[in-house]
């Protein structure tokens, strides 16, 4: 089987294992003879699969039944707009701006014109840093970041403290370290499955249910939380094939020793790679220290033409997903938890080549 390396920032890499485990059952699900796509979502057989991911997941965050854990549709991007749709209450929502996605999420509570504030940016100094000095008020009725930043790659090294509800969208690091939702004030969590947790198409919520209650009678029945919680996440058929493949990827997350070792081996990859980086004058990685991102390494060589060339090398040495993203440009290599650290020394030795013939 030729498997390239795959660097990409999302849809990503897939452990290989859990691409094979749905391979051998994509036909027959667990011997009964159908595939796990053809069978209702209301029936037993989905049931007892669509409730056991669901324990994982409180189990690995250890999540209290005060939450409701939904797996949903629309991706992040619905998100944006749900949030404010949803938990706005008549006083202040609050956000830390620190990429494109944070402004989107901007963009989405002025259109609806709640009284909103940015109480930190990094936009000056183009996103290279998480904001220091976060101060959140008290009473707000939200705090709103986003925990990694997949263009910038930056990442808060551990989530604020606050008094308020914190709304933490967590597409790019989703089940990539340990977070126990008894010692953080999170009101809502949520993430895009691409990145870590399988196929793009499902969008994973962990949500407070008194947060949820207080949804306006004005918001559309099926963008209510409310809806999804009563339910349970069933009410309308949800993306079944997308709930199987995360649940195989929590089940290889057990295998690999948990959300603890997991991100043990995500600190190795980083720190050998941005040690490289580090220690070469051919290349500059965009984030600062303290702010740097496990997940996502954003970096340049000296000129674009060289990041073009590198790009164009990498992917005939079978390494894709390296280009940057468009807004940013340079290069990017996305270590997600499917990323071994043997394939970022790989990566490490062909950038060493590369700057000796370029540089």
């Amino acid at each position: 089987m030729n498997r390239v390396l795959n660097f990409s920032a999302g849809p990503s890499a897939i452990p290989l294992s859990v691409l094979e485990r749905a391979q051998a059952e994509f036909t027959s699900y667990k011997g009964m003879g159908f595939s796990i796509m053809e069978i209702s979502h209301r029936g037993k057989v989905f049931d007892a699969l669509h409730n056991a991911a669901i324990e994982k997941i409180r189990k690995f965050y250890n999540v209290s039944d005060d939450y409701a854990v939904l797996f949903l549709q629309g991706g992040a991007t619905l998100q944006f707009a749900q949030v404010p749709m949803n938990l706005y209450n008549g006083g202040v929502a609050q956000y830390v701006n620190t990429g494109v996605w944070t402004t989107k999420a901007i963009k989405e509570a002025k259109i609806q014109s709640i009284n909103y504030e940015v109480v930190a940016s990094s936009e000056e100094t183009k996103f290279d840093r998480i904001p220091e000095n976060i101060k959140f008020s008290d009473d707000a009725d939200y705090a709103y970041i986003c925990s990694n930043n997949t263009i910038y790659g930056t990442q808060y090294a551990k989530l604020p403290d606050t008094k308020c509800p914190l709304v933490v969208d967590s597409s790019s690091d989703l089940l990539s370290r340990e977070l126990d939702f008894n010692t953080k004030n999170i009101g809502m969590f949520y993430g895009g499955a691409q990145k870590n947790a399988g196929p793009a198409g499902i969008t994973l919520v962990i949500i407070r249910k008194d947060l949820a209650a207080r949804v306006k009678d004005s918001v559309p029945t099926p963008l209510r939380y409310t809806t999804q919680i009563e339910a349970n996440s069933l009410a309308n058929t949800p993306p079944t094939f997308g709930i199987y493949m995360f649940d195989l990827v929590l089940d290889w997350i057990n295998e690999q020793g948990g959300l603890k070792a997991i991100h043990e081996l995500n600190e190795q990859k980083a720190k050998y790679l941005y040690d490289f980086i580090d220690n070469s004058s051919f290349y500059n990685a965009h984030a600062k220290v303290g702010s740097r991102s496990l997940m996502n390494v954003s970096y340049t060589t000296p000129n674009a033409d060289l990041d073009a060339l590198f790009v164009k090398e990498a992917e005939a040495n079978n390494m894709i997903g390296l280009k940057g993203h468009r807004i940013l440009g340079g290069l990017r290599a996305s270590i997600y938890n499917a990323v071994t650290l043997d394939n970022v020394k790989t990566l490490v030795e062909f950038m060493k080549e590369f700057e000796r013939k370029n540089g």
